[in-house]
């Protein structure tokens, strides 16, 4: 057996358990990582505001927690509202559902020709076995509702904890960064992090802007067709239209419409002909105009980095997609050396050459094809015969009226120049 045989197999097995070790690890830590790549990104967000208030004298620390005090307000004050919408919509329906059930039971006494009434039906539902089923199953499953809410109450704590401490310690992060690498690679981390600051903050504020704009635009909407609770409404069609990609339009229209439902059936056709609409004027007139200064990226490269975010981490992956890509975009740009584009119709898709118009090239080409070979009379001789071109060894064309010589005869087997044609009758 070769000595290096031993030494080889315990190297073999030593790399797989530490590949199997980092890869139990990393699906331990794929949470934590998740969190702090989430807070990086909103550190990056809220940078141009904390070193806009850092540099009037204010200290990071201090400026980072009153942004983070904005931002925990704007979320409560959202939570209010929907909260009071929902509320006050749960109370009516508890107000509004024993004439509902009053028309119900009316109505299938009159199609199945029946005798029921409200209080038989109140004691049969109340009385049933499913029913008792699905208060125990409920009991039970409120430990695991109180479990997932504590725990996305921790995470959350850990992400604004994390996004605290990049945000507040900035400068001494990048400091300690470039610390480790020489100075060529020193620039270009600081502009690395100066574009992913540029382009996470541009694309919060376009979205934020977009968000106003929405919400304004649906509240007056809501507001004349009398749509209880338009505020909170109109809030939540501006955030979740605009924060939530892909999707985020069908879900922000679709409550609207419920409640408008709730109005006159007609209002709901009316919400969703106005969702519609403003969609097409937002990302054709008013996206465009607000992302093309922020983010700067093609609305396909924008939908295709979404999907590709949902596919690697689900929601998270789709809200960083974009601000990710428009990094990774300007990143890379400063290092494709672009040429000059060449003044050719096919750069624009025409496939045709500019120049004479087409129908006066069919016109050549049928005049040429409507000439042919074969013999010719006296004056076409005469007008052509200077122009003739011979083949190898072609035939001598007739001299032109005004002496012109002929073209070059045939030459003979044993001759290769042909015979020289002959001249005009007028000859100079």
């Amino acid at each position: 057996m070769p000595r290096w045989l031993p030494r080889a197999v315990v190297m073999a097995l030593a790399l797989y358990a530490c590949f199997r070790l980092g890869s139990w690890a990393f699906d331990q830590l794929i949470g934590l990582l998740v969190n702090i790549l989430i807070a990086f990104f909103l550190a990056l967000a809220i940078e141009p505001a904390v070193g806009r208030m850092a540099g009037r004298g204010m200290r990071r620390g201090l400026a980072t927690f009153l942004v983070f005090i904005v931002v925990f307000i704007l979320g409560i004050g959202f939570v209010f509202l929907l909260g009071s919408m929902l509320a006050g919509q749960i109370v009516d329906m508890f107000d509004e559902f024993p004439k509902y059930l009053d028309s119900v039971i009316k109505w299938v006494n009159q199609t199945f020709h029946t005798e029921l009434s409200r209080v038989e039906v109140q004691d049969s539902l109340l009385h049933s076995d499913w029913l008792q089923r699905y208060v125990q199953n409920s009991a039970t499953g409120v430990l695991d509702v109180s479990t997932t809410v504590l725990g996305g109450l921790f995470r959350l704590l850990t992400i604004f904890l994390f996004s605290f401490y990049f945000a507040a310690d900035g400068p001494r992060l990048r400091r300690a960064l470039c610390s480790v690498l020489p100075p060529s690679r020193q620039a270009e981390v600081l502009r690395a992090w100066e574009i992913a600051v540029d382009k996470t903050g541009g694309y919060l504020y376009s979205r934020g802007l977009m968000a106003l704009i929405s919400g304004i635009a649906h509240y007056i909407l809501l507001i004349v067709l009398g749509v209880p609770y338009a505020p909170a409404l109109a809030v939540w069609v501006g955030l979740v239209s605009q924060f939530i990609p892909t999707i985020g339009t069908y879900l922000a229209g679709a409550l609207p419409m419920l409640i408008a439902f709730t109005v006159d059936p007609w209002y709901a056709l009316w919400v969703l002909g106005f969702v519609v609409i403003y969609q097409q004027f937002e990302n054709y007139v008013l996206q465009p105009k607000l992302t093309s200064k922020t983010v700067d990226i093609h609305p396909a490269v924008a939908f295709g980095s979404v999907i590709a975010g949902t596919a690697l981490l689900g929601a998270v992956g789709a809200l960083i997609a974009i601000p990710a890509v428009a990094t990774l975009q300007a990143f890379l740009g400063a290092y494709v050396k672009r040429y000059a584009v060449t003044d050719d119709p096919r750069v624009g898709g025409s496939s045709r050459q500019r120049g004479e118009p087409v129908w006066t090239r069919a016109r050549r080409l049928v005049q040429r094809a409507g000439r042919g070979p074969g013999p010719r009379s006296g004056g076409d001789r005469r007008a052509s015969g200077a122009r003739q071109v011979t083949g190898p060894g072609g035939g001598g064309g007739a001299g032109g009226t005004d002496g012109e010589s002929g073209g070059t005869g045939h030459g003979g087997p044993d001759d290769e120049s042909g015979g020289t044609g002959h001249g005009g009758p007028d000859r100079r």
